[in-house]
């Protein structure tokens, strides 16, 4: 599923690879690698590409960094990183001295071109920095972002100009006019705005876009501005009056990018039909379609002598075209959007990984070199598996039919038919007859192998079927589902064996230890758990996730289990102990997909990031000493710590929540971690996301609690003291609707509000006509912040009638007490 519409996710993020010179584009790259790591294959996903002014570098915003190209070669020269996120734009100074690059991560850097060394950071957006652009003397530096303002930067001091306020939705794109006296921005609020460089005062606003307005750009004579958007067409409007001079309309999917040949001649536009157009200016006549992307286009950049333009698509390519012939003269491989999923073949030889981009690569183990590349669908890959025997390749997907390749020639064997909504995963029997799979339609189907024939379909489930996996004798099947449950199967017969409801969320993973004796489970309720398989009984819950659990995998000594999690780590546990073996840092989005090499040597882990990690786990470090309160074993106690204690109260036995070794995890436990918060050498932090996951009715419930128990010691105190400051935090000043996310967005969003007061909270949602699509009753809600997936209202896209809705703008209004607020979001199929 795509994360974001423009430049991706999603939302996130998320989340990638560091190659060696010409060797990357086929090959695991060397360039600033994580600890542990042995290779990173893919090199993220593309946002937007800058030509260097005298045109002899290719500049490339991906999710993992900055990339730098040698124009002429396609040579990789650099990797530049230091964002904590996607980078989404990035901007060449005129003399070429500076490269600006901004991020997810509400920062810009500034970086040296010619050392790769960082200058300086900006700070002052509160949400992602979505376009960046030099002036022409370039002295000043706009940035775009989505808290919907533009910021003006001396780029001298990195002081702030002066901030921009108009729009009312997110800033996509900004443009300064040849002469630098004018700027021009494009926005989601669908409107083009054109101000004054020296005052900061908007001349005027360009209507006439139906929808958000994605790329905007200036002619190099200043006279002409044109601007793409989401409704499809190209608007060429007359800078000094704002009139629009043309409509540009061939395109039949929303426009991404929009720019100008050095001579004026020609506009270049991309699109989310996967097709770049060349148009000439005067007429609006369209010149050529090219094709050969397979995904649709981020960015188009003409080379500044005229003579060669670049597309970055999400398809994972860069491609090079000769603008006089529209011949393709070189394409620059190996991005790939999100990773959904890896797989070892059974030898270890070779790994699979399946993306967003449509794509299934793969890559030979002891080089990183991809092999091959299957495609021939236009929806994301979900699920990989390897037939036992290493001869097939089985892949559900975003669409309800499952494809089985042949692994040695990436030729198509069969498809399975009969789902009827998304296939989220797939497994192989053990003896390789059977292929399971889990879908959205909330079933469970057996297929036979060997002809493609439907054996049963397992219902019960009451919600959509996430993961699937084979007992090690194949007799059992267990599958999680967002309804919560896992359910094991009886695979002979399809009778449900038990159900299990213990987690308080999706269950997003399910794998059995290789003895069949237990199961493990990753859950959005941040915990993993372990099973009992003959009783259903839990054995342990481990916690240390500060977010969502969505993969768990054993090692084949069945001793070590890793999970990956939306906290963007991988975290591997010794079984038998629950106890937190070691952190894997280095993705930095979602880690969708864990899987151990057959040796159990190597661990490889795919994300939001657009890159597969393999970690080499010989030898696996030695635990570090425990701080008192440190939970999670990262070496200090902060509030990721008084998180884990918080989603184990109440439990019972062997727990490392438990503090004070009593037997129970209770509010003594809580209140002993929050009394060491700060008590070690290493100063606390205060995690967003971790506190996103507290709300101010919990604190004040265990405020409450402390205050009776009669604490007189010292630690407690101090502890109950910072409960104290924590709830004030976690209280907002004021009552407020916030942005959707993703947005745009297929097939569902999370809307955030803040409540300064207990109230009765309700959702609209309205078609652009005004008509209501849905009412989400969400209750009486306690004061606090409701901003993260866990918290934030949820919506499937669906109508009162459960049909998805049509492409289009909707408005949600949010009805707190006294407080309505409405805003706008994307639903872009």
């Amino acid at each position: 599923m795509k994360k974001t519409l423009f430049s991706t996710l999603s939302i996130l993020l998320l989340l990638s690879t560091l190659y060696l010179p010409n060797t990357l584009a086929q090959g695991s790259s060397q360039w600033h690698l994580p600890e542990d790591t042995t290779a990173r294959l893919g090199k993220g996903w593309i946002s937007e590409i800058a030509y260097s002014p005298d045109g002899t570098r290719l500049v490339v915003a991906s999710s993992i960094g900055i990339w730098i190209y040698d124009a002429q070669t396609g040579e990789e020269l650099d990797l530049l990183t230091g964002h904590t996120s996607a980078v989404r734009s990035v901007a060449v100074s005129p003399d070429g001295n500076m490269i600006a690059s901004g991020g997810s991560d509400r920062t810009i850097f500034l970086w040296e071109a010619n050392t790769g060394i960082q200058l300086r950071t900006l700070t002052g957006h509160a949400a992602a920095v979505d376009s960046l652009v030099f002036s022409p003397d370039g002295n000043t530096l706009a940035s775009g972002s989505w808290d919907n303002t533009i910021i003006l930067w001396e780029v001298n001091t990195g002081s702030q100009l002066r901030t921009l306020t108009g729009h009312t939705d997110w800033v996509r794109s900004v443009a300064f006019s040849p002469d630098g006296s004018t700027f021009a921005s494009g926005s989601m609020d669908g409107t083009v705005r054109l101000w004054e460089v020296n005052t900061g005062n908007e001349i005027r606003k360009l209507t006439g876009h139906t929808e958000n307005v994605a790329s905007v750009a200036f002619s190099p004579d200043g006279n002409t501005l044109a601007s793409g958007g989401s409704d499809r067409t190209i608007f060429l409007w007359e800078v000094s009056t704002g009139n629009p001079i043309q409509t540009l309309t061939a395109h039949w999917g929303a426009v991404t990018s929009v720019a100008f040949s050095p001579d004026g001649n020609t506009l270049a536009s991309g699109s989310f039909e996967d097709t770049v157009r060349l148009w000439e200016v005067s007429t609006g006549r369209q010149l050529r379609t090219l094709t050969g992307h397979t995904d649709w286009i981020e960015s188009v950049v003409f080379s500044p002598d005229g003579s060669t333009f670049a597309s970055g698509s999400m398809d994972g390519t860069i491609r090079l075209w000769d603008v006089s012939t529209h011949n393709q003269i070189q394409v620059l491989t190996g991005y790939m959007d999100s990773v959904n999923s890896v797989a070892f073949s059974p030898d270890g030889t070779t790994l699979v990984s399946g993306s967003d981009d449509d794509a299934i690569m793969l890559w030979e183990t002891n080089t990183s070199s991809e092999i091959r590349t299957f495609t021939g669908w236009a929806v994301s890959v979900t699920s990989l598996a390897f037939s036992p025997d290493g001869n097939m390749i089985a892949n559900g997907n975003w669409g309800p039919i499952i494809h089985l390749w042949e692994a040695n020639t990436g030729n198509l064997i069969r498809s399975f038919v009969g789902h009827t909504s998304a296939v989220r995963n797939v497994a192989f029997s053990p003896d390789g007859n059977i292929l399971a799979s889990g879908s959205m339609d909330n079933t469970i189907r057996l297929w036979e192998v060997g002809t493609g024939s439907l054996i049963r379909t397992l219902t019960g489930h009451t919600d959509s079927v996430g993961s699937v996996a084979f007992s090690p004798d194949g007799n059992i099947l267990a599958s999680g589902s967002w309804d919560d449950t896992i359910i094991l199967w009886e695979v002979d017969t399809g009778t449900q064996i038990r159900t299990i409801t213990e987690h308080t969320n999706v269950v997003g993973s399910v794998a059995f230890s290789p003895d069949g004796n237990t199961l493990a489970s990753g859950s959005w309720d941040n915990t993993i758990r372990i099973w009992d398989v003959s009783t259903g009984s839990q054995i342990r819950t481990l916690a240390g996730h500060r977010f969502w659990v969505e993969s768990v995998a054993f090692s084949p000594d069945g001793n070590t289990l890793a999970s990956g999690s939306w906290d963007d780590t991988i975290i591997l546990w010794e079984v038998d102990t629950g106890i937190q073996l070691r952190t894997l840092t280095g993705h930095i989005g979602t880690v969708n997909s864990a899987a151990f090499s057959p040796d159990g040597n190597i661990l490889a882990s795919g994300s939001d990031d657009g890159t597969v990690l393999l970690w080499n786990l010989i030898p696996i470090l030695p635990e570090q000493e425990k701080i008192t309160g440190d939970i999670n074993g990262d070496g200090i106690v902060n509030i990721q710590d008084l998180v884990l204690v918080a989603s184990n109260l109440g439990h019972s036995g062997e727990n490392v929540a438990d503090v004070n070794g009593d037997g129970i995890v209770n509010v003594q436990d809580l209140v002993l971690v929050a009394g060491a918060l700060g008590t070690n050498a290493v100063a606390p932090s205060l995690h967003r996301q971790s506190l996103d996951v507290l709300t101010a009715a919990d604190v004040e419930k265990w405020l409450s609690e402390a205050r009776q128990l009669g604490i007189t010691d010292a630690t407690s105190l101090k502890g109950i003291l910072f409960l104290e400051q924590l709830l004030a935090t976690l209280i907002p000043k004021e009552t407020g609707l916030l942005p959707n996310y993703p947005n745009p967005f297929n097939p569902e969003t999370w809307i955030p509000y803040h409540l300064a007061e207990d109230a009765d909270v309700t959702l609209h949602i309205y078609a652009v006509n005004g008509a209501l699509v849905r009412t989400l009753a969400l209750g009486h809600q306690s004061a606090g912040m409701y901003q993260s997936r866990s918290k934030a209202a949820y919506w499937d896209g669906r109508n009162e009638f459960g049909e998805p809705v049509a492409s289009s703008v909707y408005f949600y209004t949010l009805t707190a007490g006294d407080f309505t607020a409405t805003r706008k979001m994307l639903v872009m199929k």
